[in-house]
Order: structure tokens, then C-alpha cells, then sequence
């Protein structure tokens, strides 16, 4: 079978490789979708956490099953399908209190083991998820929206406050998207004007800032009676803009840091402590984010599939995977497509 291989940073390659088996409790999942996030665009520059090279990139993954193992379920087969990809342990303490999101031996596909860039996955039956109703763009997306679900539910976040979100990539939409179902008043904030524009005309977010254009501190004490924000949440992945959160909540509120880098973070202590402010991780997500997302697709009240802006096949992805890591290409969300007949790739926007 066909297999994308990022052989080293910045390095990608087609291979051939045999196609897995289906073991017991397992299913094989013909790949269909296979949506590229942030964790593979740092992955293929050299700087994402927890990984080691060569690795077999994708965890935002659709498609069809195709074969279950012993004692698996005939009735799957045909189905289509998206992937949970934290295989967790379901023995340390995190997974003993639901936490399985923060396993200690945490395994995810993509990251921690090989994923999906490739024709055929084996993927346990337990981390798969049947839809009769999504499409298969919607399937692959709802990985990427169920991080920022967590997100917001690990933010406590109520009816009325006022939630700031720095960082208007895909997992910074799928937080404010989650934010606003949770009745609170959105700031998306970025230096990019375009993806500020994305936010306002496609996902209906008002109230964007930039920094390059605007007095954030000022425009925040505006809106919020001199309070600043109830929540932050970082999805910048850059250090610099994660220390500059901490000045954006107000006293007593919390900041979220969605983002994860290779670096150190540092704050003020006196401020940090004169606020009182609550610091949160958020890392991953559970079964009950992916729940919520997909009952939110379904009614219609997510708009992830707006977000993809680039295609491409899988043969075609060592090529493009340059560009897509390029902000002035305009990529918000690419999609790698595996159909039955392989179609020209084509693009939304300038590959």
C-alpha cells in the first residue's frame, strides 16, 4: 500500500509497504480523509514534542471499514468511520479518573506510533466512530474540534463571559466555534488579517482583534468594563504570544493554554498571583468531546468543513507539504483525499 513517511524534518517520501492485518479487537479502516493539523505541519519543521523520526504522519482520519477482527462486529464493515487516535492504557491513574486524554503511557496515532498517510490503517474498535449522517470531510474534522471542546470544557466557561482566543489557526476556530455554543462573548485575536476575515465572513465570530492594528489591553478593558477577559485560550503555538496571555485575563479568571511548545514559558509572579488567575492545560480530548462535536455537526452549528482550504491526494502530499506549512499561501485547513478513482489534486486557494 501507498505510505507518506516524514523521514526527517522537512523530508517526506512515498513508500511501499505491506498492508496491515487486523488483529483481535481491532478493524481495518480503508483511509479516506485525512486531515493535516498543526501537530503535522510542527512535526514536519522539527518541533513538535513527544516525537521521533521516521514517522508515518495523520490522526484527523475518515474512511470505511473494511474488516473487523475476531469477535468484532461483521455489521461494521462497509461503515464509515473517524478515529479516536489517543490510544490510552485504562490502568494509570489519569485513565482511572476519566482522564484518558493525559494517559501517563499515552499512545497517539500520528505522533507516538505510525498514523494515517497511508491506504490502510488498523485502528482499535474502540476508537472508532460510526456516522450514518456526516460527510467524510466532516468525519475528518472532528478531531481537530473536539480539541478545542475540551478546551472550553476544561475552561469552565458560562453563559455571558468573555473569552478571549489567541490564535485563529484551526484548533484557535474550533475553540471559539465551542466558546460561543457555550453562550460566551468571543475576541478571536492574530497578526493574520486573512485569517481575522476567515473568523468575521465564514464562522461568524464579530469581534476580532490584531494586535498589529489595535490596543489589545485597551480594546478588552472596553468590552469588559475595565475587567479584561473571564478566559483565555492560547492556540498560537508560539512562546512569546503564550507569555503575553497572562496579561490579557482579569482577576480571577483562567487561562487555557491549548498550545504546546518546545519551549520554556514564564510569567510574573506578583500578577500572577495578585489575580489569582487558575492556569490550565488542555491536551487532547475525550470520548465525551468527540460526542459533543459530532451531535454539533449534525445539527449543523459547527462549520469545520469551511475551514479546508487546500487539497490534495496522498501521492501528492511530499510536494505539497512545503507550501502548506507556509502562512502566505493562505492554508487554514488541508485535506488529503484517498478515493477509488484518484482525481487531480486541486486546491481552494494557491498551493
Amino acid at each position: 500500500m501507498r505510505t507518506v513517511v516524514c523521514a526527517e524534518p522537512g523530508h517526506m517520501t512515498l513508500e511501499q509497504r505491506d498492508p496491515p492485518s487486523c488483529g483481535e479487537g481491532e478493524a481495518l479502516l480503508r483511509i479516506r480523509r485525512i486531515g493535516v493539523c498543526g501537530t503535522d505541519i510542527h512535526a514536519y519543521g522539527g518541533n513538535q514534542p513527544y516525537f521521533s523520526y521516521p514517522r508515518v504522519l495523520g490522526h484527523e482520519l475518515a474512511g470505511d471499514i473494511v474488516e473487523v477482527g475476531t469477535a468484532g462486529d461483521p455489521e461494521l464493515i462497509g461503515q464509515r468511520a473517524y478515529v479516536i487516535p489517543y490510544l490510552h492504557c485504562g490502568q494509570c491513574r489519569a485513565c482511572r479518573n476519566g482522564r484518558t486524554n493525559c494517559c501517563q503511557r499515552m499512545q497517539v496515532i500520528g505522533v507516538h506510533r505510525d498514523g494515517g498517510m497511508c491506504d490502510t490503517l488498523a485502528v482499535p474498535l474502540d476508537h472508532l466512530v460510526v456516522s450514518d449522517t456526516l460527510e467524510l470531510d466532516q468525519l475528518a474534522l472532528v478531531e481537530c474540534m473536539a480539541i478545542g471542546a475540551h478546551a472550553v470544557r476544561r475552561s469552565e466557561l458560562t453563559h455571558g463571559e468573555l473569552a478571549v482566543v489567541c490564535g485563529a489557526g484551526p484548533i484557535g476556530m474550533g475553540v471559539a466555534q465551542l466558546a460561543r455554543e457555550r453562550g460566551a462573548r468571543v475576541v478571536v485575536i492574530d497578526t493574520n488579517p486573512e485569517r481575522l476575515a476567515f473568523c468575521r465572513d465564514k464562522l461568524g465570530i464579530e469581534l476580532t482583534l490584531n494586535p498589529s492594528e489595535n490596543d489589545i489591553d485597551a480594546a478588552l478593558k472596553t468590552l469588559s468594563d475595565d475587567e479584561l477577559a473571564d478566559v483565555v485560550f492560547d492556540a498560537t503555538g508560539n512562546p512569546a504570544a503564550m507569555q503575553a496571555g497572562f496579561d490579557l485575563a482579569g482577576h480571577a479568571g483562567r487561562y487555557v493554554l491549548v498550545s504546546i511548545v518546545k519551549a520554556d514559558i514564564t510569567f510574573s509572579d506578583p500578577v500572577f498571583h495578585g489575580k489569582e488567575l487558575t492556569l490550565l492545560a488542555s491536551r487532547n480530548a475525550t470520548r465525551v468531546d468527540f460526542d459533543e462535536v459530532t451531535r454539533l455537526m449534525e445539527s449543523g452549528r459547527l462549520k469545520a468543513d469551511a475551514m479546508i482550504t487546500h487539497r490534495a491526494e496522498l501521492a501528492d502530499v511530499p510536494e505539497r507539504m512545503p507550501a502548506w506549512c507556509t502562512p502566505a499561501t493562505g492554508v487554514v485547513k488541508a485535506m488529503i483525499e484517498l478515493d477509488d478513482s484518484p482525481r487531480q489534486s486541486t486546491t481552494g486557494a494557491p498551493s
